[in-house]
């Protein structure tokens, strides 16, 4: 689930341009239907917008303008005056042209592909968009000013007068209208930033160092930031998608865009002193990820001036009710194009009609200063894993009168002043606190340093514990705590026995983020619930805490865990951690066994050290903060990781002395505009004799709860393996197919399909080990006569929040055999996405 977009709706919810004229309506044809695409603009001025859909359009400026040019390809261009600055719901008919009644063009429907003079236009584009931008050059270097803001919009008098706001009626003062949908908005948040960025296109290496950093709203507003950084990464234009909200939409140049759009080439005109041709371009299709808007092209050197795109209102993606993107691009030398103001907006709602309230979110970055063809040392660009800037946050009134790129408006200025004030109110602390209660998980105590949590694992239930109740709390002074001590208390009805655990870790140098860390813990647990993932000595799996499931969840593992590690990051994203952990097993059910043979006997208890060296390597990973814990700012990145473990007889009395080697590789794959492919490889290998609490088991899922990793349709201890090799495949087409199917298309659902399959072998010697008289002994088969594979067709999106998953058994499904084998299931998941 995604907890930030979950706690952006709750307590999200500016003031940016004081409009001198603001003008909206709907234009229609003389049959009273409205008419789609037509440009509206202020008359003998360039500052104008397109209909949308349904013919509506919102326009405003900070001039002063007495009337609107209105004008539609086959129809007589009407100019309406303005009696007042302020005119909304204003009604436009247009009649057609006289003159080509018999052949008139409307932009509506499907356009030719053949003889339009836009899609030659489009073409020119492809073929000299190399020719553009910074590629152009082997160094650049420019100056960087960005600013983010969030805003509640659509007040209205109910919200103005309602309780939630009682005490604090003050902050409507700021209240104001948005210049692209006409809306109304409160701010609640702002940040600003400026930075120099450096790049060298022949070692393919790029450089941003913050220089400054003000902002103002929650306390906690990175978590804010991180989350809108994400959502709008930098895109260029010229690519075949743009990804926003982890969706990949087919951009209107893209080379695939005339199978996408339909384009028309609308108007010429001078603009900075450049003949340039507007094309207004709309989708063929709905439902599926696209834009509508325009362009303006320059008609030498084919260099976009100028592009609006705004996200399909059919568009399936959750949440987000309007997505509006505004680039302009400055001339250099004549001839190169390089962006100069890049404007993102998006109206983030539970609901997509239109007097639904929501949250603004936006961000406008300004480019400024461009150099280029400035060489700088190769070692100037290696990555630091450590470069947090105190007094990049602490700058003050004159070094941003100096680095604003584009100066603050009046009101803009007033939000800081607003929201400082808003911050003392007893009321809106509350309103914050139960917020960060929903992002974090943890209670705050303001007068304590410590939080109370996570909530979320308060209760649980399984066939030893019965319902489980669960305490606990973290220490906690800030997001870049140097240390942090966490611990929990668990109570089992059915067992009667309490459980806790403790854990610990300390930043000993910010600049290696070298950590130690060591903890302990006594618990009832299922172990074998993956196979290669490496938790944290609180971690507890989600197997052994399912109130409902396919079958008895019994075969339970009681363990005592001792921990102590050190870890350090030499090179950013790469991590080297040395480990060791001392563990007891034993079972924690009457009707589960791990007993195994020893020389003297049979042993139901096992004690054993065990030395880890781990690596992992997160290429492209995307950290915020700079103490012990830190944060993730970003998802689309690889995940490797590999671990050789060493357990010795000789040390702590052990039991066992074995050699276990792991690896695992995940990566996420933006397949175009066919969804999200996220795929992950796992291999280990044990070397010496182990019992069954030692070995690697198939990670089984009883639950009816799609859990990724895990194979839905074997039981636990099903396969229990001492080598291993699995894959699993799991694609998101993001609604590509439904769209095409007409009474499926208005649901907005998202076809998944997934495929996982592990081979596997044991040897004989572990084999007897683990063979005893004991009748709950589990049978240790592995698939090491064919791999084992499933697969799965499920439906996302169901009411927006649901998953559903079908899942069937490819194989080892023998009646006789495996009489009890699961061929068929449904598994099903919760959450907010995009």
């Amino acid at each position: 689930m995604n907890i930030r977009l979950l706690s952006i709706f709750f307590f999200l919810g500016t003031l940016f341009i004081v409009a001198q004229t603001k003008v909206s309506g709907r234009v229609f044809d003389d049959n009273d239907v409205p008419i789609s695409f037509a440009n509206v603009i202020f008359k003998g001025s360039t500052q104008g917008t397109i209909t949308d859909e349904n013919g509506t359009f919102y326009l405003e400026s900070e001039e002063t303008w007495s009337a609107i040019t209105v004008s539609f390809l086959g129809y007589e261009t009407l100019d309406v005056l303005l009696d007042k600055k302020v005119t909304y719901k204003m009604k436009v008919v247009l009649s057609e042209t006289a003159s080509e009644l018999d052949a008139v063009v409307i932009i509506s429907g499907k356009q030719s592909k053949k003889n339009n003079p836009a899609i030659d236009l489009l073409r020119k584009i492809w073929e000299h968009k190399r020719k553009n931008g910074l590629n152009l050059y082997k160094q650049y270097e420019y100056d960087k000013y960005e600013k983010v803001e969030f805003d509640i919009n659509t007040i209205d008098s109910a919200l103005i007068n309602s309780k939630l706001f009682r005490g604090m009626e003050f902050v409507f003062d700021k209240v104001d209208t948005s210049r692209v949908t006409g809306k109304t908005y409160l701010p609640i948040f702002i940040n600003e930033s400026v930075s120099k960025v450096y790049g060298d296109n022949i070692i393919n290496k790029r450089k941003e160092v913050l220089k400054g950093n003000k902002n103002s709203g929650f306390s906690d507003n990175q978590v804010i930031i991180d989350f809108v950084d994400d959502l709008y990464s930098d895109f260029n234009v010229y690519d075949n998608y743009l990804k926003f909200f982890d969706k990949s939409f087919v951009s209107p140049l893209s080379r695939t865009g005339i199978n996408t759009y339909n384009y028309v080439l609308t108007d010429s005109a001078y603009i900075d002193n450049k003949w340039c041709y507007n094309i207004i371009y709309y989708p063929r299709r709905k439902n599926e990820l696209t834009f509508k808007g325009d362009f303006w092209v320059a008609d030498s050197t084919y260099a976009i001036k100028e592009i609006s795109l705004r996200a399909s209102k059919s568009a399936n993606i959750n949440w987000v009710k309007d997505i509006y993107i505004e680039q302009e691009f400055e001339v250099l030398d004549d001839s190169l194009f390089l962006v100069k103001r890049d404007y993102m907006m998006s109206d983030f709602a539970f609901k997509k009609k239109e007097e639904s309230r929501g949250v603004y979110g936006k961000r406008t970055t300004l480019y400024h200063n461009y150099e280029f063809d400035r060489v700088k040392d190769k070692k100037f660009y290696d990555a630091e894993v450590y470069n947090y800037s105190e007094d990049a946050f602490d700058r003050d009134d004159a070094f941003w009168n100096e680095n604003r790129l584009e100066a603050l408006n009046k009101d803009e200025l007033g939000i800081y002043k607003m929201l400082d004030t808003l911050k003392t109110v007893k009321k809106f602390k509350r309103l914050y606190n139960l917020g960060s209660i929903l992002a974090s998980g943890y209670v705050e105590f303001n007068t304590l340093p410590l939080d109370y949590g996570p909530i979320f694992s308060t209760f649980g239930f399984n066939e030893v514990e019965g319902l489980r109740l669960r305490t606990g709390g973290r220490t906690y002074f800030g997001r870049n705590d140097l240390w942090r001590l966490e611990g929990f208390l668990a109570y089992g009805l059915r067992d009667d026995k309490f459980k806790y655990g403790i854990s610990g870790k300390w930043l000993l140098d910010k600049k290696s983020r070298l950590i130690v860390s060591g903890g302990n813990r006594r618990d009832v647990e299922q172990i074998g619930a993956s196979l290669t993932t490496s938790t944290d000595v609180l971690g507890r799996s989600l197997a052994s805490s399912s109130v409902v499931g396919t079958g008895a969840n019994d075969k339970l593992t009681s363990i005592s865990l001792t921990s102590l590690a050190l870890e350090v990051e030499p090179v950013r994203n790469v991590v080297i951690r040395l480990g060791g952990t001392y563990r007891t097993l034993e079972s924690a059910s009457p009707t589960f066994s791990l007993d195994y043979n020893t020389d003297t006997g049979v042993d139901s208890e096992i004690k054993q050290y065990e030395s880890t060296l781990s690596l992992f390597y997160f290429p492209k990973r995307k950290m915020t903060g700079f103490g012990v814990e830190r944060y993730e700012a970003n998802d689309d990145f690889a995940r490797l990781f590999a671990q050789v473990g060493r357990g010795d007889k000789d040390l702590f009395n052990s039991d066992f002395s074995y050699t276990k080697l792991q690896f695992s590789y995940t990566q996420p794959w933006q397949i175009g505009g066919f969804g999200r492919l996220y795929t992950t490889v796992e291999a280990g290998k044990t070397f010496g004799e182990v019992p069954l609490g030692l070995l690697s088991v198939i990670p089984g899922n009883q639950t009816y709860f799609s859990i990724y990793n895990t194979f839905s349709q074997l039981d636990f201890y099903e396969f229990v393996s001492d080598t291993y090799a699995s894959f699993h495949l799991e694609h998101n087409f993001n609604g590509r197919l439904f769209s095409r199917i007409p009474f499926l298309r208005k649901f907005n659902l998202r076809e998944i399909v997934s495929v996982r399959g592990v081979w596997g072998d044991i040897s004989q010697k572990n084999i007897d080990l683990n063979k005893t008289d004991n009748p709950n002994t589990i049978p240790l088969i592995a698939p090491n006569d064919k791999p084992y594979y499933e697969y799965s067709l499920g439906i996302g999106n169901i009411f927006k929040v649901f998953r559903l998953d079908f899942n069937f058994r490819g194989n080892y499904k023998d009646e006789v055999l495996n009489p009890d084998a699961r061929k068929f299931g449904i598994t099903g998941s919760f959450g907010f996405y995009f």
